[in-house]
């Protein structure tokens, strides 16, 4: 007989279910006779252990055990002839002791919210373009003569480019600081290692040259006892060296990986991962941009286990990075309270994504993931052994196939909003300034 689902409100219901006390016992018995055939006991062989001690000593863990799988069967079939879709975990509680033939046990739970996304036809989105041209390439290839620099020491002051090594001083108001000291510390000019102000002091200085100047910290400064205050740095420098870069010929190239020594060969490998690495960036924006455009179409009720579960793992993954960084997260009040935000946006969007998923078949097909593979590989030296480090890993071959999931939902959206082109720098993109 179908029981009446109660609606609580919102998305969480309250089953009733029940379990036959005669079938429960009878599948107790039958995984205890079971058990009995291979129990040890001491004094006993292998297989000959009396029932009833097989029964005192496991009776009520296998009881728990069937009572918990008699449960799950009963509430699925209902769940299942009510066509409803269950998020999380149901909490079941005892509910009276029935008539003696049925166990009878409340179920409450919450469901999926019905989702309705909003016409896109009106939603405005920017897509992200950058060409990759030679003077980016150039710029990347002067990165890479820069790494491969062979250093010299110089008689004379120091400039951008230079790597100077110094010992250096800072105190507030005299008195030292964390972190405000070293010897022997080496830093290249220029490449924004060190704050501006502190460069602008060393760049000109000689070696064997001290200088006493003052430095007034940002007022975002990482060290927050530390920010918009003034330091006062002494500082000696012990060593000037001068970087020579190497020339682009073919023992450069070769340096590369260009086994033939090719420059052009090099220059266009070079663009070739550049456009890689663009279109990786580019599709992250992009992607950005399409989420957030998905969650102001579709406005629907979250279910709260959903938001609570994610929260715990955000804490399991903020104490786990903690501890990479040699830190005990137990030191750090963390709670999923602190992460209710991004819990809330990642469990909405995961739900907006799967409907978009379950309704519009954008599901990933095999075609895609193995180009997605295949464009993961190419910029390895031995790709068909990368495409079989996937393939060999359920988990990392899942990663690629979300990776094609969200990417055919990016693909749907744009297809249906007002999407027009924005030109963005090469630097801003990368994110760093790599002239």
């Amino acid at each position: 007989m179908l029981q009446e689902v109660e609606n609580l409100g919102a998305l969480q219901r309250r089953l009733d279910i029940s379990v036959s006390a005669e079938v429960l016992a009878k599948e107790v018995s039958t995984r205890l006779a079971k058990l009995a055939r291979s129990v040890k006991m001491p004094g006993f062989r292998p297989g000959k252990v009396p029932m009833k001690m097989v029964a005192s000593s496991y009776g009520a863990q296998v009881q728990a055990e069937v009572l918990n799988d008699k449960i799950g069967e009963a509430f699925n079939a209902e769940i299942s002839a009510h066509r409803l879709r269950v998020a999380g975990t149901p909490t079941v509680a005892p509910k009276g002791s029935g008539d003696g033939a049925q166990l009878t046990f409340s179920a409450t739970f919450e469901v999926y919210p019905e989702i309705t996304i909003g016409d896109l036809a009106a939603v405005e989105l920017e897509q992200a373009v950058c060409p990759v041209s030679d003077v980016e390439v150039d710029k990347t290839i002067d990165i890479m003569r820069r790494q491969r620099a062979a250093l010299h020491e110089v008689d004379r002051a120091a400039a951008d480019g230079d790597r100077v090594t110094v010992d250096y001083k800072g105190s507030v108001d005299g008195v030292a600081f964390d972190g405000g000291s070293a010897a022997d510390f080496p830093f290249t000019i220029g490449q924004g290692r060190m704050l501006p102000q502190f460069e602008a002091a060393v760049r000109g200085m000689e070696r064997g040259e001290s200088k006493t100047f003052p430095l007034t910290f940002p007022a975002d400064y990482r060290a927050a006892e530390l920010a918009g205050k003034t330091a006062s740095f002494e500082v000696t420098v012990k060593k000037v060296e001068q970087a020579d870069l190497p020339a682009v010929d073919a023992a450069f190239a070769r340096q590369l990986g260009v086994r033939d020594g090719d420059v052009a060969k090099m220059r266009e490998e070079v663009r070739g991962n550049l456009e890689r690495e663009v279109t990786t960036r580019l599709r992250v924006r992009t992607k950005e941009s399409v989420m957030t455009a998905l969650l102001g179409a579709a406005d629907f009720e979250l279910p709260k286990s959903l938001v609570d579960a994610d929260g715990q793992r955000l804490v399991e993954l903020a104490k786990a990075d903690l501890a990479s960084r040699g830190m005990d997260g137990g030191n750090f009040q963390l709670t999923p309270e602190n992460f209710a935000p991004q819990a809330q946006r990642r469990v909405r969007l995961g739900l907006l994504i799967g409907e978009l998923v379950r309704t519009q078949n954008l599901a990933p097909r095999q075609d895609q993931i193995r180009k997605r593979l295949e464009e993961l590989a190419q910029s390895y030296e031995k790709p068909a052994e990368v495409i079989q480090w996937y393939l060999g890993n359920r988990q990392r071959l899942a990663e690629v196939e979300t990776m094609v999931m969200e990417d055919n939902v990016v693909d749907w959206v744009l297809q249906r909003a007002k999407v027009s082109e924005k030109p963005v720098a090469f630097d801003e993109l990368m994110g760093s300034n790599v002239g």
